[in-house]
């Protein structure tokens, strides 16, 4: 297996990586936006067939290949995941139910 990510290939170019994770987060956040609010989980957060989920799935995908054509980068699936979900926190296109299972919320 070859290796591809340009993390991994380049380590030492932190510049770019960070420029690249910048814009993947703001890349996400304006997707956010051409949706109604969605709800976070539910009953079930394992439900892949659950709004966020397929949501998580194609925006991850659309990511890889708007890297790709825009910067010519490879990102890691870390990368992906890591700036997928800062943009979710700082999104407020993003409803949590008030039962989802998270024993630090006061407001439930």
């Amino acid at each position: 297996m070859a290796i591809r990510y340009d993390l991994w290939l380049d380590p030492e170019n932190v510049a770019r990586h960070h420029a690249v994770e910048a814009d993947l987060e703001r890349y996400f956040m304006e997707r956010f936006a051409d949706y109604p609010h969605i709800r976070l989980f539910g009953e079930d957060p394992y439900d892949y067939d659950a709004p966020f989920n397929r949501l998580y799935d194609v925006l991850m995908a659309r990511a890889v290949d708007y890297c790709d054509r825009y910067w010519r980068y490879v990102p890691t699936p870390e990368q992906l995941n890591r700036t997928f979900f800062r943009a979710v926190g700082r999104s407020n296109k993003f409803i949590r139910d008030d039962n989802d299972g998270d024993p630090s919320r006061h407001d439930a």
